[in-house]
């Protein structure tokens, strides 16, 4: 409780009078009206201190024990036993109580047998000096407090909770006088004069770190010239490095920046292949160590700064360690430091924020890491976990078997804003053959994932395929799936959205499987997440119903549908472990209209499918595509037969679409990229604005018989601006139609695709083919009768035909026939086939195709006349 003892020095060692004359204490009995913790006092027997210093005229304060004094007490003192001494050998515990019932508490300590006035109070009397100067001529790297000191530690009260009195402890820190020289008591504790405040989280502190960087920035410069001059004392490096730092916080980061860049990690000397550099006098000079030369040199260091600072033993899971691992009954292995900055205790370990070891290469990669300088104490547990609990700086310190379960994270993880929702602990175990891993974050991150199956003290190649990786705004969901019993290694990445840079290790899990569920073979997922990507709003996509979760397919088709906020062009693929690229491009069809995005899908086998989608702006040519979204498809039954998939080469563009609205066309009969007829036959209509001159192009692959050019199974009527594409199918199969147009009258321009029809005939019925018609056949030119352009040899067909300005029509066969215009503006009338002409030709004569007002005239259409060699 303030009382210091200074270790051997020059002088003689003063007798236990001297030393009880030399130091008071006084005790207010009174409550301290800043105990918010209902702090309680009663008295005990003052356990022994063990000091923690290491040379004359410093004062550094050594870790706070959370170890109760011995449970004797002493009898209560009456007022009038203190009235007749001049010194009460008398101590004071604290403990954490509740208050009297309707009274405010206001003090530190209060006597068991008194409410009022001042005891001074005398330390008891230290022991065992031999102990003492042999803990004080201990190597500094290897100071610990022995078993005897931490069964004399005096107890303490959760750290925020302890309150001084102001009249307490008013000793200079470092002050340095023949009577006595101040050390700390055993634990993390105020200063004799700092106020009291709450420790400060690093944000506090600082902000970025950015604030240092004039301070880094001289550091590394005068580093780099004290060793080109070889100067390799303490004292001096110190003194340059921290030339112009204000504060303790400026002192302290010129420091740590210093032993980060300088000081590189000893693997070979850690690996038994060199002898181990220790000493700070060579660390320093050789420029490498070990995690005790790295905490070694930082305590010297900020000696010279006047800056407590001690050095912390304990467990890290560093070089070696694999999640599962335990600590339980093995020395610990590593070192960091622990300093006071206005009377609070800060952790950091320069060691890890230096870089890291490549055990593979056995090879140190410099990495700076400034996560590491002044820690939370909540995120510095899940890596570190001292060998005293006190110097976890936590409110309720953790045992060893908790920090053994803490799930591994990486200083990325916290850089990246990461926290974890589930799991708490990083051993999972699968139920019905799932886990799961979820974690939230508070800025667009992309994610990863690697599993690794162990096998002894081996690992398998890792893999992404047994899992299921969902990101959406603000959140990550990891479902994993494995396919085979065992333990397997989950490692986590990330890193911020839409960058290009490699991931980042961010935490790890260990996972086990006692058994699978039934077989799934995954498809390999480069593209990171399944269901629409994190950024698809901006990239222009609306939500949709179809996220991460598995789409059940038993019809073996299946249709995404993607709502926009602005045209885009949309890439999609497809893949299974047995589709290869060119069938897996004869499985999608897609459309694309202004608001909407469509893809078909068939799936010709049983099992898990990826489609994956690919964005940008429509008129954006020149830009990148961007992956939108990933899909998870699973086919249970009806798988589509090879013969029944897409036609090759289908356009990005089938169905109506923002080409077909750019060209002017319009009110389609049939909105979507796929048609089905029953009959064979079927009618398209649509509405052309722009007068476009239109082509089409029917194809099938294969044809199961010859017959005739499939472009005479493909019919035009115009009426007005209406257009109907009349269509006749030969065979049952799967067709494609492509519609091309290009502005009339331009006899330079290339006809332009405007998209692509999927037609589907499931009838047996074979259709004729339409009449061959000529370019005199005009717009407005409506052929009712006979539709058909293949007749029946020696037979009579009435012919009904609109043929608008039209002076005569006639049929041209054996004989010509001339057509009668009847009252509805209609050329018709009854044409015998003949037996001997092959055609009968449909002309005119005063029309826009001959020239109007000749005499002369003009085919505008022809039919075939069936033989026994041209029958179909």
């Amino acid at each position: 409780m303030g009382n210091v003892l200074q270790p051997k020095s020059e002088e003689a060692p003063k007798s236990k009078s001297q030393i009880l004359s030399g130091v008071d204490i006084q005790v207010s009995r009174r409550h301290n009206c800043n105990n918010s913790n209902n702090t309680k006092v009663t008295e005990e027997p003052y356990p022994l201190n063990k000091q923690n210093t290491a040379s004359q005229g410093d004062s550094l304060q050594p870790p706070e024990r959370d170890l109760k004094a011995p449970a004797d007490d002493t009898s209560p003192t009456s007022s009038e036993e203190v009235a007749g001494k001049s010194v009460i050998k008398q101590a004071w515990k604290l403990e954490v109580g509740k208050p009297a019932s309707g009274k405010k508490q206001s003090g530190v300590a209060t006597s068991p047998s008194s409410t009022s006035g001042v005891i001074s109070v005398k330390s008891a009397v230290f022991e065992k000096w031999a102990a003492i100067d042999r803990e004080f001529q201990r190597p500094l790297a290897k100071r610990q407090l022995s078993d005897e000191s931490k069964a004399c530690t005096v107890s303490r009260v959760r750290k925020s909770a302890a309150r001084r009195d102001p009249t307490e402890g008013q000793q200079t820190p470092h002050a340095d006088t023949a009577q006595t020289r101040q050390t700390e008591s055993s634990g993390p504790q105020l200063a004799g004069n700092a106020q009291v405040t709450h420790r400060k989280l690093q944000r506090e502190l600082f902000s970025t770190t950015d604030v240092f960087r004039k301070v880094d920035a001289h550091a590394i410069k005068a580093g780099k010239e004290l060793r080109s001059k070889e100067i390799y004392s303490v004292q001096m490096i110190t003194q340059a490095i921290t030339e112009g730092a204000q504060t303790e916080l400026q002192k302290l980061r010129a420091i740590w920046t210093w032993l980060c860049h300088n000081i590189e990690y000893d693997v070979s000397g850690y690996l038994g292949l060199t002898k181990k550099v220790t000493s700070p006098e060579q660390v320093i000079e050789t420029g490498r160590g070990v995690c005790c030369g790295y905490s070694t040199v930082l305590q010297l260091m900020c000696r010279v700064v006047g800056i407590k600072c001690e050095e912390v033993s304990g467990h890290g899971k560093g070089i070696g360690f694999r999640q599962g691992q335990t600590f339980q009954n093995t020395k610990s292995s590593h070192m960091w430091n622990a300093v006071n900055l206005q009377g609070h205790w800060y952790l950091l370990d320069s060691c890890w924020g230096a870089g890291s070891v490549d055990m593979d290469n056995k090879a140190f990669i410099k990495r700076y890491d400034d996560f590491y300088f002044l820690t939370d104490p909540e995120n510095f547990i899940n890596s570190h976990c001292p060998d005293e609990p006190e110097w976890q700086l936590l409110d309720e310190p953790i045992r060893l078997e908790e920090f053994e379960k803490r799930v591994m994270k990486t200083s990325e993880f916290y850089r990246l804003g990461l926290t974890l929702i589930y799991p708490k602990h990083f051993f999972l175990v699968t139920e019905n053959g799932e886990a799961s891993v979820s974690m939230g974050f508070s800025q667009p991150l992309d994610f990863t994932y690697q599993a690794s199956l162990r096998s002894g003290a081996d690992q398998e190649e890792p893999s992404t395929s047994i899992g299921l990786l969902t990101v959406t705004t603000g959140s990550m969901k990891l479902k994993l799936m494995p396919p085979v019993c065992g333990t397997f290694d989950i490692m986590v990445f990330a890193r911020p959205a839409n960058a290009t840079g490699m991931f980042s290790w961010a935490c790890s899990f260990l996972l086990e499987c006692p058994e699978p569920a039934p077989v799934r073979e995954l498809p390999e997922n480069p593209f990171l997440s399944w269901g629409l990507q994190q950024n698809a709003k901006s990239l222009g996509l609306k939500l949709c119903q179809h996220g991460s979760d598995v789409t059940l397919l038993e019809s073996g088709s299946f249709e995404l549908v993607l709502h926009t906020t602005r045209p885009l062009m949309m890439l999609c693929e497809l893949t299974h472990r047995d589709l290869d690229k060119t069938v897996a491009k004869r499985c999608l069809a897609t459309q694309i209209e202004p608001t909407q995005l469509t893809c078909h899908v068939l799936c010709p086998y049983i099992g898990y499918y990826r489609l994956s989608v690919f964005v940008r702006d429509y008129e954006s040519v020149g830009d990148s595509f961007q992956n939108a979204g990933n899909f998870l498809l699973h086919c249970t039954a009806g798988a589509i037969n090879l013969n029944e998939l897409f036609p090759a080469n289908l356009s990005t563009s089938c169905g109506p679409g923002v080409r077909t609205v750019n060209a002017g066309l319009s009110k389609f009969s049939h909105t979507a990229a796929q048609l089905s007829t029953q009959q064979g036959k079927c009618n398209i209509t649509f509405h052309n604005s722009q007068d476009l001159e239109l082509h089409t192009v029917l194809s099938k692959e294969p044809r199961k018989r010859p017959g005739q050019p499939l472009s005479r199974h493909v019919f035009f009527t115009y009426h007005a601006s209406k257009v109907t594409i009349s269509i006749a199918l030969p065979e049952a199969g799967v067709y494609k139609l492509s519609l091309y147009g290009k502005t009339a009258g331009s006899a330079n321009q290339d006809f332009n695709l405007l998209c692509d029809f999927v037609l589907r005939n499931s009838s047996e019925t074979s259709w004729p083919p339409f009449p061959c018609s000529y370019t005199a056949w005009q717009k407005g030119y409506v052929l009712f009768e006979p539709r058909s352009g293949s007749l029946e040899p020696g037979s009579w067909v009435r012919f009904r035909v609109r043929v608008p300005g039209a002076q005569r029509v006639s049929v041209q066969g054996e004989q010509r026939t001339e057509l009668q215009l009847n009252k509805s503006r209609v050329w018709e009338g009854e044409v015998f086939t003949g037996t001997s002409a092959p055609q009968l030709k449909l002309a005119a004569a005063g029309t826009a195709g001959c020239g109007e007002g000749s005499n002369s005239m003009a085919i505008i259409m022809s039919f075939d006349v069936l033989s026994g060699q041209n029958e179909l």
